[in-house]
């Protein structure tokens, strides 16, 4: 579990760097390393949940957070010591569910900024955009407009 934890704090400094290059929009290459590594990170974490999976299931146990925590429960009835062992599934626990918040955090900023992207290419070319805006009574209007900056 100890290589399970270690490769989780490593996935959250890598969202961590993705989120940092995302707010102030460094070089691309800075930001395309951070998500290649994330990338390595996530595969050998499945690796290491299907490890776990396979272990769980000769207990016919579920690879889920159930599951672990009776197989902790069946090993310390066995006399062996979870101590570590627990305090590692507990930190991991912990830290997944802040690695899950961080990169959906970090894909609305992507998706935000994919938008903008969109628009201002939309605009440099001239395509007609529509707009929904809201009437006095309350009901959607969508509008045409086209702003062209530059012709090609």
């Amino acid at each position: 579990m100890v290589n399970t934890l270690n490769a989780v704090r490593n996935l959250f400094e890598l969202l961590n760097k993705e989120a940092e290059n995302l707010v102030i929009k460094s070089d691309p290459s800075a930001l395309t390393h951070v998500v290649a590594r994330k990338k390595e990170v996530v595969l050998l974490l499945e690796q290491y949940s299907n490890q776990l999976g396979q272990i769980l299931s000769t207990e016919k146990l579920n690879a889920d957070h159930d599951g672990i925590n009776k197989y902790l429960n069946i090993a310390q009835n066995a006399g062996i010591n979870i101590g570590d062992s627990k305090d590692c599934w507990s930190t991991i626990t912990v830290l997944t569910k802040k690695c899950r918040a961080l990169n959906e955090q970090n894909g609305a900023s992507i998706e935000l900024l994919s938008r903008h992207t969109q628009r201002a290419i939309q605009i440099l070319k001239g395509k007609s955009q529509m707009a929904n805006t809201y009437g006095r009574d309350g009901s959607t209007q969508s509008e045409m407009f086209s702003h062209t900056v530059i012709s090609v």
